[in-house]
């Protein structure tokens, strides 16, 4: 065998497939040998540790367009070179590990598209509030919209709302809107809750900073209505609380989206 082995031999022994060791040459990591008499090609030692370093890099996770570079490098460009991909490699590690820590996050709903810091105020909302697990879905549904629609005032409107709730008068309204979810339209405690809203929210403009955070976009009227009328399809009231409260506040001009 002093004249080389065969491709399928040269595969085996270096633990690749043929159609592998075809790609390698496509892309330039080893040179075609030479053809025998017979027309075959002849691997020797060589081409044989040459497949050997190729399949051993790629198996690490090193580019195949890196490879050869590498593989032709001096021993400190070489030592240098492996430096860098194993970095790229924890990168990488790293991104797959939040990608498995947020599948299991989405197990349990749609927990993992919101900070730690709002998930724990909302599990405290049924005994801080009252409110039961649909209106805890439907509270985390609207966060998460406004965590989407205003993404750069998301962390600021939370530290605000978190500020307000030490405020009884701030919960007692929040508790009163979440009740009118079940009330007719009609009812005369919608308008009235209106009006307390917008006297709240006027004297605490602090609480308005998702109106002001649209105000510069173009799109900022639609990325409003999306929030402002979330679930009012299967809660009419809302619809009617919102409007009364919209156009009072408009009336003491608050320029909403």
């Amino acid at each position: 065998m002093t004249g080389g082995v065969t491709i399928g031999q040269a595969a085996e022994f270096a633990g690749v497939t043929v159609k592998t060791i075809r790609h390698y040459h496509k892309h330039g990591l080893i040179d075609e040998p030479r053809r025998d008499s017979s027309g075959y090609r002849r691997y020797g030692s060589a081409d044989l540790l040459r497949l050997i370093q190729i399949r051993t890099l790629a198996a690490a996770g090193v580019p195949l367009a890196e490879i050869g570079a590498i593989l032709d490098a001096d021993p400190d460009r070489f030592a240098a070179a492996l430096v860098d991909v194993e970095r790229r490699l924890n990168e990488r590690i790293d991104e797959l590990i939040a990608r498995r820590d947020t599948l299991r996050r989405l197990a349990t709903g749609d927990r993992a598209l919101l900070p730690d810091r709002v998930l724990a105020k909302l599990d405290r909302a049924a005994a801080d509030f009252g409110f039961t697990p649909d209106d805890v879905t439907m509270a985390r549904e609207g966060l998460v919209l406004i965590r989407a629609l205003v993404p750069e005032g998301f962390d600021d409107y939370i530290s605000r709302v978190e500020r307000a709730l030490d405020d009884p008068r701030y919960v007692s309204l929040i508790k009163r809107m979440w009740c009118a979810a079940e009330w007719e339209p009609d009812d005369p405690r919608v308008d009235e809750l209106a009006t307390a809203l917008a006297d709240h929210y006027l004297a605490h403009p602090s609480l308005l900073p998702i109106p002001a955070g649209l105000q510069a976009r173009t799109d900022g009227a639609i990325r409003y209505s999306l929030l402002a009328h979330h679930g009012q399809e299967q809660k009419p009231a809302w619809a009617r609380l919102n409007e009364l409260f919209e156009a009072r506040m408009r009336s003491a001009g608050i320029d909403l989206p």
